[in-house]
């Protein structure tokens, strides 16, 4: 059977640098899942972190990938422009691509990142990823209340209305989106017919995480390197280029964090408590969202026996029905 592996869990706990090992270990290839770094140009405030001497090659669908001197492929960074748009659907069908190319040439898919709804829609499938974006409907919803809104998706779908929790009710970009899903049902008339994604593999999770104590420390540090390498620099060369603050990757965290520093509307030690606390709740977020899943085998970030720890679990399950051993 196929397998793939999972390394999830929250920002800032070496989810990459731990993939990188593994691949190299079981002859794997690391595909992205993280909803910032799939833009170009948009490099050190999401993170990409890539080893030094990576080199860019294009793949025949056409999606890049990005090569290390060790000869492992990342997959999934920089998929698109900055001012484009980016949806879960649009993730889902560039992504199974990859997984099946890596597969087809005989190695280990290696799912990565803290983008836990990306992850879902690999790993169980989501009827709804499939479904694309419809501008029309969202410029013609733009503006209504929240109530207006709640009321035409139970027009459309009353099962759904009924679903919502009141955090969603209160939700409008939800409630469009759940519209926008109706709507194309209703268009389509395979409401029945919409198939998951979920093909048959043998499927192992592993979450990194870390005391709560420590990710204090640890994102202080995360956010002191960004400054460093000069993300305030990127932020100018983007805006330089046409990229304004009302796109989609312009939202992504550290980058929105600085736009009042960066327009003079607030110091810079204001837009650091900002980013700081952000990160620090994105992170909860995170975890509160990977913790539901029952099936990921956790290890403590801060241990220093991790590697071996994940090493020994993951060849237990990468050569169970595997005749042959590196």
């Amino acid at each position: 059977m196929k397998k793939l592996l999972v390394i999830c869990g929250p920002t800032a706990t070496g989810k990459t640098s731990l993939a990188l090992l593994l691949a190299k270990k079981f002859n794997g290839e690391i595909v992205s899942a993280d909803s910032r770094q799939v833009y170009k140009n948009m490099d050190i405030g999401t993170g990409k972190d890539l080893p030094q001497g990576s080199k860019w090659h294009l793949a025949k669908f056409p999606i890049g990938f990005w090569e290390t001197k060790n000869h492992i492929r990342i997959w999934g960074y920089d998929l698109v422009s900055p001012k484009e748009e980016f949806s879960v659907s649009k993730y889902v069908e560039i992504a199974k691509k990859i997984i099946f190319d890596i597969e087809k040439r005989g190695k280990l898919p290696i799912l990565v990142g803290g983008t836990g709804l990306y992850i879902k829609s690999i790993v169980d499938g989501i009827p709804t990823a499939i479904i694309p974006k419809n501008s029309k409907i969202r410029k013609r919803l733009e503006g209504k209340n929240v109530d207006d809104l709640f009321e035409n998706l139970a027009q459309l779908d009353s099962t759904r209305a009924a679903s919502l929790n009141i955090s969603d009710r209160k939700n409008p970009r939800r409630l469009i989106r759940a519209i926008e899903v109706a709507l194309w049902r209703v268009l389509h008339k395979r409401k029945k017919q919409i198939e998951k994604y979920k093909e048959k593999r043998d499927i192992l999770m592993i979450g990194l995480t870390m005391p709560r104590e420590s990710f204090n420390s640890v994102i202080s540090r995360r956010i002191e390197k960004r400054l460093q390498e000069g993300i305030e620099e990127e932020i100018m060369k983007l805006l330089l280029k046409g990229i304004s603050w009302e796109h989609q990757s312009m939202g992504s965290l550290g980058y929105r964090q600085l736009k009042s520093y960066i327009l003079e509307k607030e110091s810079k030690n204001e837009a650091m408590k900002r980013w700081f606390l952000s990160e620090k709740n994105y992170a909860k977020r995170q975890i509160t969202w990977f913790k539901k899943d029952k099936r990921i085998k956790w290890f403590d970030f801060d241990k220093s026996h991790l590697q071996k720890d994940v090493e020994k679990l993951v060849r237990s399950w990468y050569y169970n029905g595997n005749a042959k051993k590196n």
